[in-house]
């Protein structure tokens, strides 16, 4: 990659880091967000008026909620270029976590809409707003080798661990994968918690001797603290992973795959939708499952 210009759209509490990470490194970065507010504490950083604003920059990294949100918000790009193309190789990013196969059909319609010239790359991130604060991004891609070759400079501004899972679609696959992890790893931690207090247990306690052994990991480090203290101060709202699992059953049903652990999952973070939960953290699971719980024969004995 010779042009280290890059428009960015979405600075949320994922993409505003994740903007700056790339202006910290030297990039020249323009930016549009729909509240003005993002801007704010963000240095180095240049706004644009619009979408179709940044028509002219070789590489345009979409980070919105979902693929609907980065349709509409690309309409007027897409307009500007059917009628003025832009120039060849220009890439357009989705490091949103999307449907692998509405991602793929995204492509298609950038491409028609520019004669070729432009190619959509998705590359999906883990790593919450931990990650996107310093940098530590896992960042899955799927392009073609040469535009992920292209691109690497860039996405190695936001991540530590970055890797081509294949071609387009193939990064958004990997990122239901993790979600699939992540969300049921969450749940069960979660589970685990409410159980060993209404024993008398002391959550801190349990967890801290589970990281010591085969139940450790990455999501009891990071999710764990949140679980235990019932901290629930969104990071990332929990309502995304039933989005997510959504993604995964669909891919699922396309593979002829079965998912028994991802479909018990999507239907226990439909219920902490329900609840009215979903704008919360993702810890919030522990909530919907105590909501679920019923009062301990102990408890009951003493009323």
């Amino acid at each position: 990659m010779t042009s280290k210009s890059v428009g960015f759209v979405g600075l949320g509490l994922m993409g505003g880091p994740m903007a700056a990470n790339i202006a910290a490194a030297g990039w020249d970065v323009t930016a549009w967000n729909r509240s003005s507010a993002a801007f704010e504490d963000l240095d180095g950083i240049a706004r644009a008026e619009s979408v179709a604003d940044l028509r002219g920059q070789p590489t345009l990294i979409f980070m919105l909620p979902d693929l609907p949100f980065i349709e509409a918000a690309a309409s007027g790009l897409l307009d500007s270029w059917r009628a003025e193309p832009p120039k060849p190789g220009t890439a357009v990013v989705v490091m949103s976590s999307v449907s692998p196969t509405e991602v793929q059909r995204f492509g298609e319609t950038v491409e028609a809409a520019t004669g070729g010239n432009a190619v959509v790359v998705d590359a999906p991130v883990s790593g919450g707003t931990v990650g996107a604060l310093k940098g530590t991004l896992a960042i899955m891609v799927g392009a073609s080798e040469a535009d992920f070759q292209r691109l690497q400079p860039l996405f190695a501004t936001m991540g530590t661990t970055v890797r081509r899972m294949g071609p387009l679609g193939s990064g958004s696959l990997a990122k239901a994968c993790n979600q699939l992890i992540v969300g049921s790893t969450t749940a069960a931690l979660a589970e685990a918690a409410e159980l060993a207090e209404r024993s008398g247990m002391d959550v801190a306690a349990l967890y801290d001797v589970l990281s010591g052994g085969l139940a450790g990991s990455r999501v009891l480090e990071v999710v764990g603290p949140r679980l235990a203290a019932k901290n629930y101060t969104p990071t990332g709202p929990a309502k995304f992973m039933h989005k997510d699992l959504g993604f995964l059953l669909d891919s699922a049903k396309a593979a002829g795959s079965a998912v028994p652990m991802a479909t018990a999952a999507i239907e226990l973070y439909a219920e902490l939708k329900r609840q009215g939960l979903g704008d919360q953290d993702l810890a919030v699971v522990r909530q919907a499952i105590a909501n679920l719980g019923v009062a301990s024969p102990a408890s009951q004995a003493s009323n």
